[in-house]
């Protein structure tokens, strides 16, 4: 016992003089490590007669105890005494510049977004907007596609095990076309509307990704015909790439909810290994391509819709907001928009202050 009070002693002087963590720890581990004095003194307990054991082991367990307090009350001693001089050498300048932090910025499809419903209401148009997940009625049969049509192998649909109540199968809306069966359902005739939003489709490459955004326009009024389609067109595509020279062609084509049908091609030159749109595809160096596809409203659409189609007529179109996007700034891999990547978001990404306007320019970047 009496060389288990020297040993206290000893290291209690040595604790207390320890200067540095790295000291402290030492004589921690001399004392109460697996092979320390105190633990060594702990294992004697077991060849000890019970009268002895009964007289060691306070003294031990006291001693133990005593350490383990005087090594904790100096680590703490330490730690204070390093952050007092950690924050005595840091000072902080507030009359500096407020360091650079980084900054989001708005993706590119968010801004496309923006232009499009910049321009459209110029042109009197009103967003309108409708579920992702829709019924098989909205999405497929009110657009004169049947549960036989062949025209439902054109859409890789995804498709829950659900049906609603009405006993429609439930589905991601292939296109944003539903949503013109709901506004007129909603608020009849006339009308003007876009609809922006996301669409699902079963497809994956470098132009086509599971899920992407499209833009549907419809126009439902007395009297509509082809050139008032046309005329909306050229204006959106002439306010959207920001440039009067933009020259369409339409060909005749096939939907089930438009008839007549055309595909709208645009003139565009192969300019610096990219696609820009401008100039009649007829000229030397300019091409064709298709851009998005329109027609006038079926009379079968109409109807689903509750519009009279002996007393109304119009038009619709679609195009892939992604798409547009791809030809306006510049990019080739429609799956970069989804990845993520905060190198191609700085890149192609826009300030949240640089609202679309059309006296400014929709797609001006600051």
């Amino acid at each position: 016992m009496t060389d288990l009070t020297d040993q206290k002693t000893a290291a209690l002087a040595a604790i207390n003089a320890a200067d540095t963590l790295d000291a402290l720890e030492e004589q921690r581990v001399a004392a109460l490590g697996k092979k320390g004095w105190v633990s060594l003194a702990l294992k004697t307990l077991g060849g000890m007669s019970p009268e002895e054991r009964t007289q060691a082991a306070p003294a031990i367990q006291a001693t133990r105890g005593e350490v383990a307090d005087a090594i904790a009350s100096r680590k703490a001693a330490l730690e204070s005494a390093a952050l007092a001089q950690k924050l005595a050498s840091e000072t902080l300048d507030l009359t500096l510049p407020a360091p650079a932090t980084k900054r989001g910025s708005v993706h590119p499809v968010s801004q496309v977004m923006d232009e499009l419903a910049e321009i459209f209401a110029d042109l009197g148009f009103s967003v309108a907007t409708g579920p992702e997940i829709e019924d098989d009625w909205h999405n497929f049969t009110a657009l004169n596609m049947d549960e036989s049509h062949p025209a439902r192998a054109m859409h890789d649909t995804f498709y829950f095990p659900d049906t609603n109540s009405d006993g429609n199968k439930m589905l991601l809306r292939t296109h944003t076309s539903p949503v013109q069966i709901r506004a007129m359902k909603a608020d009849g005739a006339p009308i003007r509307i876009i609809a922006p939003g996301r669409v699902y489709r079963s497809d994956s490459d470098a132009t086509h990704t599971p899920m992407f955004h499209q833009v549907e326009g419809l126009v439902i009024d007395k009297d509509i015909h082809l050139g008032h389609l046309k005329w909306t067109l050229e204006t959106f595509l002439k306010a959207f790439f920001e440039r009067e020279d933009i020259v369409l062609r339409l060909r005749p084509s096939y939907f089930p909810f438009t008839e007549p049908s055309v595909e709208v091609d645009v003139g565009y030159a192969n300019t610096g290994g990219r696609r820009v749109v401008g100039g009649s595809g007829d000229d030397e160096g300019h091409d064709w391509m298709e851009l998005l596809g329109s027609g006038m409203v079926n009379r079968r659409v109409l109807e689903s819709a509750g519009v009279d189609p002996d007393e109304y007529q119009g038009f619709a179109f679609g195009v892939g907001v992604d798409r547009l996007a791809m030809l306006k700034y510049g990019m080739d891999d429609l799956r970069a928009f989804f990845d993520g990547d905060a190198r191609w978001l700085s890149h192609y990404g826009f300030s949240p202050y640089d609202q679309p306007t059309l006296s400014a320019g929709v797609g001006v970047k600051p």
